[in-house]
Order: C-alpha cells, then sequence, then structure tokens
C-alpha cells in the first residue's frame, strides 16, 4: 500500500493537476537521496489516476495499478516524488495551455507561455518546486519548454527508455524524458535511468544550416558560440551543412502525417466512444488524425525511411550537429492563433529530425540578450544519449549556459 502525503509546499505556479497534489517516499536510497521530482499526468503512479491532460480520460480510467517504470526506477535510486503537472491534452500540443486546467507559469518570462506539452514540469521545475520533472517528448514536448523555460532537458533515443506505464500518444515517437535547472541534477537522472552505455569519444561536429535558418534571430550568436567552442574542443572546424536534401518542411509533413496516424489508431476507439472535451485546437489535431488517408501514410513512412536513413548517415557514429531547439522565444500568452500556428510549423521542422530519424538531442539553457531563454541543442548518434549530456555539459559549462555554476535551491 502506497502512502500518500500532500505536497509540502505551494504551487505558486499553477503546475499541478488538482488529482496530482501529493507526494510520495522514495522506496529505497540511492543516487537520487534527497532529490523531489514531479512526473508530468501521463505517467503512472500506483494506486492514483492518470489523467492526461483531459479530464474525460481521467474519468474513464482508474487508478493504475503499479508504477511506470520510469517512476519506479527514480523512487528505488532514493528521489521522492512531488505528485502529477499538467500536461497539453493527450500530449497533442507544444503550446502549453489546457483548457480544463490553465496555463501553468513561466517564472523565467512571466507573460510568456511554457511551451507543452510537458508544461506543467517546466514551470514546476523551472520555479525550483522540485529538483526534476518527468516529461515526454513526441514531437518536441520537452525540448520545446526547455528552450521556453531555461531549463536543461532532452529527447531520449526512441526505444532507450520504457514506456511500461505511460499513457501514448504515438507509440512510433514518444520517448521518457526529463527537465532540470541545474546541469549536474540533470546528468545524475540519466546515471539513473540509462546504464549500459559504451564510451563514445567525439570526432566531429557540424551545424545544421537548414535548422538554424528556422529559427529567430536571437538564437544565431548562441549557435555560433556553441559551434566555436565544439571546435576548440575538436580542434576541428565544425562546418555549416544541410541536414537533409529533402527540406525541412518535407521532415514537418511526414511526421505530422505519420505521428497523426499512429494516434489515431492509439486512441480513435476512446475518442469515438467517449466524445471526450477537447480545446478547439486540439480537437482539430484529432479531426485530422481520424482523416489520414492510408496511401499518403504508406508513402509518407517509406519516404520516413530514407530521410532517416540520411541523417543518420550525416552522424555516423561519432559525430553531433549543433542546432536551435525551437524557431522563437516562448510565445506571448495572448498570441493570436496564427502566430501559434507559424510557430508552431517552422519549431516542427526543427524537432522532426531527431523525431523522425530516433535520435537524442540535448537542450542547453540560455538567456538571450533580449534575456529571455533560449535553447541550444547537440544531436547526436542513436544510443549516445549519455555521451551527449556530458558533452551538452562541458560545452555549456564553457559557454556560460544557465544551470552550470551549483545547484540552484529548492523550495522546502
Amino acid at each position: 500500500m502506497h502512502a500518500f502525503r500532500p505536497l509540502p509546499f505551494e504551487d505558486s505556479v499553477g503546475a499541478w493537476v488538482p488529482h496530482g497534489r501529493f507526494q510520495l517516499a522514495a522506496s529505497a536510497s540511492g543516487p537520487l537521496d534527497g532529490l523531489r521530482f514531479a512526473a508530468k499526468d501521463l505517467f503512472d503512479v500506483a494506486g492514483h489516476r492518470t489523467g492526461a491532460g483531459n479530464p474525460d480520460w481521467l474519468a474513464t480510467h482508474g487508478p493504475a495499478p503499479a508504477h511506470s517504470a520510469v517512476v519506479d526506477t527514480l523512487l528505488r535510486a532514493g528521489a521522492t516524488l512531488a505528485g502529477k503537472t499538467i500536461t497539453d491534452e493527450l500530449a497533442y500540443s507544444i503550446h502549453g495551455e489546457n483548457v480544463h486546467y490553465g496555463a501553468p507559469r513561466n517564472t523565467r518570462a512571466p507573460d510568456r507561455v511554457t511551451g507543452g506539452s510537458s508544461s506543467g514540469s517546466a514551470a514546476a521545475a523551472a520555479a525550483g518546486l522540485c529538483d526534476f520533472a518527468l516529461g515526454t517528448d513526441t514531437g518536441g514536448s520537452t525540448r520545446v519548454p526547455a528552450s521556453y523555460c531555461g531549463l536543461w532537458g532532452l529527447r531520449t533515443t526512441h526505444g532507450r527508455l520504457s514506456a511500461a506505464g505511460l499513457v501514448p500518444l504515438s507509440p512510433l515517437y514518444d520517448t521518457a524524458t526529463w527537465l532540470a535547472v541545474d546541469a549536474d541534477v540533470f546528468a545524475r537522472v540519466g546515471d539513473v535511468l540509462m546504464t549500459g552505455e559504451a564510451a563514445r569519444p567525439w570526432r566531429g561536429a557540424i551545424v545544421l544550416q537548414d535548422a538554424r535558418e528556422q529559427a529567430d534571430d536571437a538564437f544565431q550568436p548562441l549557435v555560433d558560440r556553441v559551434a566555436a567552442l565544439a571546435a576548440g574542443m575538436l580542434a576541428a572546424p565544425v562546418p555549416a551543412v544541410r541536414a537533409s536534401s529533402a527540406g525541412l518542411e518535407t521532415w514537418r509533413a511526414t511526421y505530422i502525417t505519420l505521428s497523426a496516424q499512429d494516434a489515431w489508431r492509439t486512441h480513435g476507439e476512446w475518442i469515438e466512444a467517449t466524445r471526450p472535451r477537447f480545446a478547439p485546437a486540439v480537437e482539430g489535431r484529432w479531426r485530422a488524425a481520424a482523416s489520414v488517408d492510408a496511401g499518403a501514410a504508406a508513402r509518407a513512412a517509406a519516404l520516413r525511411d530514407d530521410l532517416r536513413a540520411e541523417l543518420r548517415a550525416l552522424l555516423g557514429e561519432d559525430r553531433f550537429a549543433i542546432l536551435p531547439s525551437a524557431s522563437s522565444a516562448a510565445l506571448r500568452r495572448d498570441a493570436d492563433a496564427a502566430t501559434v500556428d507559424r510557430v508552431r510549423a517552422q519549431t516542427f521542422r526543427i524537432t522532426s529530425l531527431a523525431g523522425l530519424a530516433g535520435l537524442p538531442q540535448v537542450s542547453i539553457p540560455f538567456l538571450g540578450e533580449d534575456g529571455l531563454p533560449y535553447g541550444v541543442s547537440v544531436l547526436g548518434p542513436a544510443g549516445s544519449d549519455l555521451a551527449l549530456i556530458r558533452l551538452a555539459r562541458e560545452l555549456g559549462a564553457r559557454a556560460g549556459a544557465l544551470g552550470t555554476a551549483g545547484a540552484r535551491a529548492v523550495a522546502q
């Protein structure tokens, strides 16, 4: 029997779902002793309902019989769970606003959104209410909030972490991830969740020119700074190359087609039976997902294989790429729908690279000259997650990234 206790702090940023305001002690002592984490409300916690950002999902699903594999590993490693945080509905957005539970507050840019769908996790970590927070990344749902909120975040190699006990969006592209303010904490979590990775000496780096062309001007000096440091570390030039001969709109469209078909295959039966209440933008995505033509999906799948092979060949086994984590700073909370859609499309042209190719990507947090957070990412070969985290920490420390000068105090 699991003993749930109230949260020992006030949710000052609106990050927690109403049914997620509980605390669960670690189940053993280990390398994460003394750390507190929150879990996006897609991760199962035994004896507790998983809401997936939608009250109708919450009402039609009973308490979880067991912890998700990731939550269980963290509890066994000594970390304390501080409840469940808001997610965009069924993770089908990168904006960070939930019509049912609200938009968590971005403490680094209070007039702007957190990004989604790991919105509550990003808000909680950025506010210092937990040491790290679990998220997921399908099309950018951790990398975008990391960039918007000035956090360390990543997309793991597809399949590297278990999806057991995790509400899916699109299993073809879903990954379990985490966010943290402090680089050392971020790395400690990686060492617990991922083991058995062979050493990987980096012998080359590139800047993905077509990805940086999708990003606002504020990203450019930050990308240049990271590239210059990488060149110094490698004692070799870091050329700018294009990620793909097909163009990044092809990547975006291919990802959208395949992930939508997969999402409808995963949830269509429940949606048709339940008729859940969705926000208009999310409702529109589900309608589009339901209408994906089988022929178009087959063509997209064939194209995906070619795109995936092209990017993996570009990186090989010992090369990493540098690129923006998103296309813009966090949008203003009152941004109009047209702006949200435009930025979403631009961002997906960047984030779909790692998504379609199943590759790991770590976002390094910076403050731009305008005082807003921006993420610059390193993208690596499949299975290079821990090596990529170590690389990102070294580059971040040399570049003066956020969270590289010691742990931040966490609310008691």
